[in-house]
């Protein structure tokens, strides 16, 4: 027999983009349009509706970038026959890129309520009058431009802001149609196009694929070119058959799950992704109304807030399909946060806010942590899950490792403390499938358990800038869902997968620790100020709530409302695109100003709950809202100013630079202003590698192969410069510490170090103020340490983990850049280094050999980029880091350090001091939150947790009577009891490693 097969798959080919698609809509009339162009930012409805509409025709140019155009359409419903179905067709402009990158609208009623959004690959609108009725419906287009450039391209942009994006329109409308769709050649197409995308996917060899292609090829000869619709019948009952046959018994199993991976900002500002939640979800909620089976899943319940904001009439027709299970709140967390850099608490409070709205909105509590797309994931993350009363995680941002395979698609994931959540990676590898035959054959091809398990889970919608799924992408689902050559198809929730996946697979393998994604690296360090903001943000929460708790057991009011909305602020701007600093230059500058508001409100709690608790009065006092007793001042308390004290630290000038020393450290200066000696005074113990310098500012290249703001690429290292030239070096008189202060220029960069030596500190604290003007640099600070240490200790949420420091395996060597919080720790056998920090994340640590023997282990701090793409302004500017460095340290010594360091002690007048609300007495387990409960109680929450890595016993004791005392989970529910055992007068407590514990008292009545 001939061989056919080439010439049939290209007619295949031709048939359907020239023959199906131009007849899917039979008639076309126009629709008549006003318009008019909002001013400024967008106004809701009831505003754009009284407004002056003036004519608009198909083919005007709109749309000045980030603006608005609302147009008055009407019209009349076409008679119909069987078979067809009027709608509305629209083409705003669309270009080939992604749906979510560029315009999109949002159809309303005369009432303001929402019919449906309109979108590239997702264009039509139902209409709801009945034929011969006239229609009058208003669409909101909004001239979103194409930042990415459909990611062909990582130039600057002007886009990326309001004020430099320009005025000139973007887009041009193509298409506003009443339009009649022929149901007969538009299954014809969903036929045809499943069953040609499964042909290609099988083996040329294959019986299967040569019998689809036959079938196609009696379907292009039974339609008649000239009458499309009037042969579409005969030609979809040629390929009647091979839709009929089922899956083979063996084929592999995916749960397809319906959602919109809608990025809470990114290439877009805060303001448009409220909008596009609402066209997202008015997608869905249409869609639904067409398939009964189809199920939506959807995170963030910030995002579900917008829309009870913003769109009270669809959040309510979204809170009835999640009472009727055909949508899915999922993830429990505020937002979907970046997961490397939010502090403990602020992890904790993501899944605490997230339920709560779940809980109290809906009546559900999502099980799931839904994380597709964060950059890489802690290992503190399954602990945190857990104690939140989730089962569950997904996420496929893995697949994106440069280097290294993860080794599992369905496995237990083990924690810090032990603790083991069942994780899932669909192995489609895309969180943004549209269900094509290559998608799943993909997902069965690299499905890892296979012989044990056989069932993945696949994300289907357009997403990163939402939309969702579309009426195509179900069609796919249906006539998948047992197919001959493909695996099968579920329309599932995320609960209907896990709950199949753990019964199929009840002992999967465990991966323990951290996920470290070996990609996207410069996370860490870009966008400096936003980072910044974070940390100082979520310390000053620390401070406010256990202020205002000491407050409110004393009778004073507690901020419910106002903390609430602060922390709703923070977890916000811990999204995944925004903390890790990749959003367009908008949602930066609008993060930074948001950070100053939320520290206002913070001291404004502060200053008020100290004055309450402090009283009028004129003593010198000090409020230390660290865990630790810190220069005299109880942890946790308020303290009398102590005077004198210490003996004052000493500074002398010599021929080669400066000599600091104090009871503890030696400290040499060079003129350079570099650290080229810290002694420890007791054992006289050297800290500096032979032949090196410490505070060393060091200036690479840093040209990312592709995505400028995610990515530190390794060949940075091969471009080094050290930053040594001096304009100045001077002794800063200082009452009781030693302080040098020097300051260096680089062209337009100016950068000023203040070096000081406290009285009776035992570490170095080093202040970098920057005024930093250079473009794709990254500027490191390195320490160059005289230790052997085989690992780094970085703290994380909750505790810490340790990285080996060489490059044995191909895991090693690609983690050349990582996380730490407030500290990492080096050491040797009886000797380690602890580096603080107030707002770095960003470190590399690294051990080479020295001539003649020994190793130098060298810490690094990335302090700053200046990436190009998305924001070319990123990181531009004045800045400034603290740094401290203390030799011979503990693990216990550098947790000390990093609370001491981002919790400064507060000097405050008052009348007299004042108890902690809460003590512990073992420095191994630390208290990271005292707060009132959540459910307005008037509770008291203390969380703690161990912080050394050990086993741990402590007495807490409290300021403040109470009748009962039990552990909860972080939503303050009861559980039953691991820690807690005994709660007298005094509660005594035994922590396993890194465990994190929540005690809810209720206090005794006054």
């Amino acid at each position: 027999m001939h061989d056919t097969t080439a010439l049939v798959e290209a007619r295949i080919h031709r048939f359907i983009d020239e023959r199906l698609r131009p007849n899917v809509y039979a008639k076309r009339v126009p629709l008549t349009l006003v318009s008019w162009e909002v001013p400024g930012e967008p106004v809701p409805f009831s505003e754009a509706v009284g407004q002056a509409y003036t004519p608009f025709a198909v083919g005007a140019r709109w749309g000045r970038p980030w603006g608005t155009l609302w147009l008055r359409m009407t019209g009349t419903v076409p008679d119909v026959q069987d078979g067809q179905q009027a709608e509305l067709v629209f083409d705003l402009g669309f270009n080939d890129a992604e749906p979510g990158f560029q315009a999109e609208g949002t159809v309303y009623r005369l009432d303001g309520s929402i019919v449906k959004a309109v979108e590239p690959r997702n264009a039509h609108v139902p209409l709801e009058a009945r034929a011969g009725e006239h229609f009058e419906l208003y669409l909101e287009a909004a001239a979103n431009p194409d930042v990415a450039e459909g990611f062909r391209n990582f130039r600057p942009t002007l886009l990326g802001e309001l004020e430099t994006a320009g005025d000139a329109p973007l887009y041009t409308l193509r298409q506003a149609d009443i339009a009649t769709r022929d149901l007969g050649v538009w299954n014809l197409l969903q036929d045809a196009t499943v069953l040609s995308q499964l042909m290609h996917e099988l083996p040329a060899s294959s019986p299967r694929r040569a019998e689809i292609l036959r079938a196609l090829e009696r379907m292009m000869d039974a339609a008649d070119p000239d009458d499309i619709t009037g042969s579409a019948t005969d030609a979809q009952a040629e390929l009647a058959h091979v839709l009929s046959r089922p899956a083979s018994a063996s084929a592999h199993r995916t749960y397809a799950v319906g959602h919109a991976h809608i990025d809470s900002a990114w290439l877009w500002p805060v303001r448009e992704t409220q909008r596009k939640v609402a066209r997202t979800f008015a997608n869905v909620l249409s869609l639904q109304q067409e398939d009964d089976e189809f199920i939506f899943a959807a995170s963030s319940a910030q995002q579900y807030a917008w829309l009870k904001r913003f769109q009270p009439d669809l959040f309510a027709r979204v809170g009835e399909a999640v009472a009727s299970g055909r949508f899915a709140p999922a993830g429990g967390m505020w937002v979907e946060s970046d997961t490397n850099m939010p502090g403990g608490e602020a992890l904790a409070r993501q899944f605490v806010r997230g339920k709560r709205f779940f809980i109290e909105e809906f009546g559900v509590e999502p099980l799931d942590v839904w994380l597709p797309d964060s950059f890489g994931y802690s290992a503190a993350l399954p602990q945190i899950a857990l104690a939140a009363g989730s089962r569950w995680m997904l996420t496929q941002k893995m697949s994106w490792n440069e280097t290294n395979v993860m080794p599992h698609h369905t496995f237990f994931w083990e924690g810090t403390d032990g603790s083991r959540v069942f994780t899932h990676f669909p192995p489609v590898d895309t969180y943004n499938a549209q269900l094509t035959a290559a998608e799943l054959a993909k997902a069965e091809r690299q499905y890892a358990e296979k012989g044990r398990a056989n069932t993945s889970l696949v994300p289907f919608g357009y997403g990163d800038g939402g939309g969702g799924p579309n009426r195509e992408m179900l069609a796919a689902a249906s006539r998948l869902r047992s197919l001959e050559g493909s695996p099968t198809v579920t329309l599932s929730s995320p609960t209907q997968f896990f709950e199949a996946a753990e019964e199929e697979y009840p002992n999967p393998p465990v991966w323990s620790g951290e996920m470290y994604l070996e990609f996207h690296r410069g996370t860490y360090t870009s966008q400096a100020r936003t980072k910044r903001g974070n940390r100082r943000s979520e310390h000053a929460l620390r401070e406010a709530e256990l202020w205002a708790t000491a407050a409110a057991l004393r009778g004073a009011e507690y901020p419910y409302d106002e903390l609430e909305r602060i922390w709703e602020t923070v977890l916000l701007q811990q999204f995944h695109d925004i903390l890790p600093g990749t959003s367009i230059g908008w949602v930066h500058r609008e993060a930074e100003r948001r950070y100053v508001e939320v520290l206002a409100s913070t001291e404004r709690i502060i200053a008020k709950a100290l004055g309450n608790v402090a009283g009028d009065g004129t003593a010198q006092l000090v409020a230390n809202a660290g865990p630790f007793a810190l220069e005299g001042a109880a942890g946790m308390g308020i303290t009398a100013a102590e005077r004198g004290g210490a003996k004052p630290a000493t500074v002398a000038r010599t021929a080669s630079g400066f000599d600091l020393s104090n009871e503890h450290l030696l400290v040499h200066v060079d003129d350079s202003g570099l650290l080229a000696s810290l002694v420890v005074r007791a054992t006289g113990r050297e800290t500096i590698a032979p032949g090196e310098k410490g505070n060393l500012l060091q200036l690479h290249r840093d040209t990312p192969t592709r995505w400028d703001a995610w990515d530190i690429d390794e060949h940075y290292r091969r471009h080094v410069s050290d930053v040594t030239d001096v304009e100045s070096i001077e002794q800063i008189p200082h009452p009781t510490a030693a302080v040098v202060c020097v300051i260096r220029g680089r062209g337009a960069t100016r950068i000023t170090q203040t070096l000081t030596l406290a009285a009776d500190s035992r570490a170095l604290d080093i202040e970098t103020m920057i005024d930093w003007h250079e473009r794709q640099k990254l500027l490191k600070l390195a320490f160059p340490l005289d230790v052997h240490a085989d690992h780094a200790s970085s703290e994380i949420q909750f505790g810490h983990v340790q990285r080996p420091t060489h490059t044995n395996t191909s895991w090693d060597m690609a983690r050349f850049e990582t996380v730490a919080h407030r500290w990492v720790h080096v050491g040797e056998a009886g000797f380690g280094v602890a580096v603080a920090n107030d707002a770095t994340y960003g470190h590399d640590i690294t051990r080479a050999p020295r001539v003649g023997g020994g190793t130098t282990t060298n810490v690094r701090l990335s302090l700053l980029r200046a990436p190009l793409y998305p924001d070319p302004e990123a990181d531009q500017g004045e800045h400034t880091f603290r740094v401290s460095i203390r030799p011979d340290a503990s693990i216990a010594d550098a947790v000390h350090e990093g609370y001491r360091l981002n919790l400064p002690l507060r000097e405050i007048m008052g009348a007299d001091t004042v108890a902690p609300v809460v003590t512990v007495s073992s420095d191994a387990v630390v208290v990271e939150a005292v707060k009132l409960a959540e459910d307005r109680s008037g509770d008291v929450i203390v969380r703690l947790y161990e912080a050394h890595g050990g086993r741990a016993q402590a007495t807490l004791s409290t300021s403040f009577g109470f009748d009962r005392v039990i552990e909860t989970d972080l939503l303050e529910r009861e559980i039953e009891r691991s820690a807690l055992t005994a709660s007298g007068d005094q509660i005594e407590l035994t922590l396993r490693t890194f465990q994190l514990v929540t005690l809810r008292f209720t206090p005794t009545a006054p």
